[in-house]
């Protein structure tokens, strides 16, 4: 088995784990104890793996951290890499996502709340605000979701430095191809059904949106009420939530090598905040979504409550493929075969905000 590198963003800290040949093993305590760390990235494009956390503390704020030993140490800049310019009014809540660009060695996206899109060219030690984005026309009428008004979805493509896709909740999701200079929705087929119109151009409560891993054009989308998949880059949307026990949730991820193939965690309804049917079960589609196939094996049989989060389920990139989810009730869980099968990797942590996992010498 290839040695893998996971971490565990929690409402209370950072716990990083490693699997040794076949064996996993956790650091004793966590990292930035107290805070709530909502987004990791490990980046795995240079000569060493780097290693982003987007922590919030309470007292101090939010800020971003860099670790180039595997989570041993960390770095935080002397000045904030991450803050809203003076005019524009906003300041940081928190980083919700962290995201190494697939064709720029050393650019590093980051989204926030407020809803904002932030590039570093120094893999992610400082940022600046991709202001296009921030004064879009359409951004007056974004409405914050029920977790706040975050981008917390960022994808790029490793074709094109210039294509880059975000979303927002509740804003839905946005696209550009020259680098950031314009930005247009990308929302059409995707239902709002809160809304009096339930097809705007914009205004989607998007909660995650996964990227194919050998059709870069081909995108999975799961919705506040609906899962979706697009073939052209988002500029349409189709509905693929057949077969599912509920279109509710919050997680999407792809297959990090097998095309067509991606995962989510349905959750029985907005209202009713727990795994569809009360049962743990992970779903996956071999097709792009023509049918899913529910995955459970070695994971609760019985009456199960713990939700999963939009950044709680993540693949890595190994073959076969692991395949890694948290949820509310501090229970992390792993597959090592593609998601046929898991084990039970940790108990009783914090509500776990994100997972992010990778190979790593």
């Amino acid at each position: 088995m290839a040695d893998v590198l996971l971490t565990v963003g929690t409402r209370k800290g950072l716990f990083i784990g490693r699997r040794r040949g076949g064996a996993w093993e956790f650091d004793e305590s966590p990292y930035f104890n107290a805070q709530a760390v909502y987004s990791v990235a490990i980046d795995t494009r240079g000569e060493r793996p780097r290693l982003l956390a987007g922590g919030d503390s309470a007292h101090w704020g939010p800020s971003v951290f860099h670790s180039d030993d595997l989570g041993r140490t960390w770095t935080e800049p002397s000045r904030p890499a991450v803050k809203f310019p003076k005019d524009t009014g906003a300041s940081l809540e928190r980083v919700w996502q962290l995201h190494p660009a697939a064709a720029e060695p050393d650019v590093v996206y980051a989204g926030t709340e407020p809803a904002a899109l932030y590039r570093s060219e120094d893999r992610g030690e400082s940022f600046e605000l991709v202001r296009p984005l921030w004064e879009h026309p359409t951004r007056s009428q974004w409405v914050p979701g029920g977790g706040g008004e975050g981008l917390h979805t960022i994808l790029t493509d490793r074709r094109d430095p210039r294509a880059v896709t975000v979303a927002v909740s509740t804003a839905g999701v946005f696209r550009t191809d020259d680098g950031g200079g314009s930005w247009a929705p990308s929302n059409s087929g995707v239902s709002a059904v809160f809304l009096p119109d339930p097809n705007p151009e914009f205004g989607q409560c998007v909660h995650k949106v996964a990227q194919d891993a050998v059709t870069p054009d081909r995108l999975y989308l799961q919705n506040h009420w609906g899962v979706y998949r697009s073939d052209d880059a988002g500029r349409q949307w189709t509905d693929i939530g057949e077969g599912l026990p509920s279109t509710f949730g919050f997680a999407a991820a792809a297959h990090p090598h097998r095309g067509d193939t991606a995962y989510v965690f349905p959750i029985n309804a907005d209202a009713d905040r727990v795994p569809a049917g009360r049962r743990c079960r992970v779903y996956r589609t071999a097709d792009a979504g023509k049918s899913w196939e529910p995955l459970a094996a070695g994971l609760p049989a019985e009456d199960h409550y713990g939700t999963v989060l939009r950044d709680a389920l993540c693949t890595d990139g190994a073959d076969p493929a692991g395949v890694y989810f948290g949820n509310r009730n501090g229970e992390v869980y792993a597959s090592a075969d593609d998601g046929d099968s898991w084990q039970q990797l940790a108990s009783h942590l914090p509500d776990v905000l994100c997972v992010r996992a990778a190979v790593v010498a």
